[in-house]
């Protein structure tokens, strides 16, 4: 493997862990499976770029992607509460009607953005290579989004949403409003998500509406594969075990296609991640039995 592409994996990683804290927030938090992400991921990057493309500034563009993931996040998390719709049933919904939001909101399949101002372009007058610049500059991101993540679920706020995801009836007989709590949680989750979606069009120069697509599966295989290599009961242990099963999972990713002694390419990408989600699902069950040796 290139060093260029090693840089692009890690590159991707990074991008790729703003999403994996959205996962963590609903499927371990809220203990809500959630697939609203296939459908936030290119909804952050949707608004983003069509914003740009219009003259906008590339920071209110992301923002702006980061409210409507949030919004996305409220809609499944109201259905689910308000209308009683099963968790995953509500969240397929929400997917499917995103899609075509996602084509409303862009008015075409995809947008260019190699040529538009982005929030990475000041980073390009640098003297280092792009390589190197934006995986730094999206660490940097990643770590304050993290920092602020951790001190708000070790918050009375963040300590009641984990209560609700833990035990629903228990919270709420001790005054908590578990129904607000799964719908700020739903919209925190997804607004990371988004957030990464936003990221993710302005680091590779377009969004397309197909680009959220399996979303889910890496965000489970971020949070799934990096806590059973990180195992730990703080919160910031588990933020940062996703963070880097998110690095870990496209480091491998990027070995596997690039490794030509095994022989896959491009079009084998799903069947890779299939390949390395189900290892991540194993593995745990794999060391309870080793120590149960």
């Amino acid at each position: 493997m290139s060093l260029i592409a090693f840089l692009g994996a890690i590159e991707l990683g990074l991008i790729f862990g703003f999403v994996a804290l959205g996962v963590y927030l609903s499927f371990r938090v809220l203990d809500f499976p959630d697939l609203t992400v296939d459908g936030s991921f290119p909804l952050g990057a949707a608004v983003a770029a069509v914003w740009i493309v219009g003259g906008g500034n590339p920071w209110v563009g992301t923002a702006l992607a980061v409210v409507a993931g949030g919004m996305a996040g409220i809609v499944t998390a109201w259905m689910a509460v308000k209308l009683k719709i099963l968790n995953l049933l509500a969240s397929i919904l929400s997917m499917i009607a995103l899609y075509s939001i996602n084509l409303r909101v862009m008015g075409r399949p995809n947008i260019a953005l190699l040529t538009e101002s982005t929030i990475f372009t000041p980073l390009e007058s640098l003297p280092l290579s792009r390589y190197i610049v934006y995986p730094l500059a999206i660490l940097a991101g990643l770590a304050v989004v993290t920092a602020l993540l951790n001190r708000f679920l070790n918050s009375e706020v963040g300590l009641a949403m984990r209560a609700t995801g833990e035990n629903a009836r228990m919270a709420s007989g001790n005054g908590i409003n578990t129904s607000v709590m799964v719908l700020a949680g739903m919209a925190l989750s997804n607004a990371l998500v988004a957030l990464g979606g936003a990221l993710f069009a302005q680091s590779q120069g377009s969004a397309d509406v197909t680009m959220g697509v399996g979303t889910i599966v890496v965000g489970l295989a971020a949070v799934i594969g990096g806590q059973s290599l990180i195992p730990g009961r703080t919160i910031l242990v588990a933020t940062l075990a996703c963070i880097f099963g998110s690095i870990l999972y496209r480091l491998m990713v990027a070995v596997a296609l690039n490794a030509d002694f095994i022989g896959l390419q491009a079009q084998d990408l799903n069947l890779v991640t299939a390949l390395l989600v189900g290892f991540a699902l194993v593995l745990p069950r794999f060391k309870r039995r080793r120590r149960a040796a």
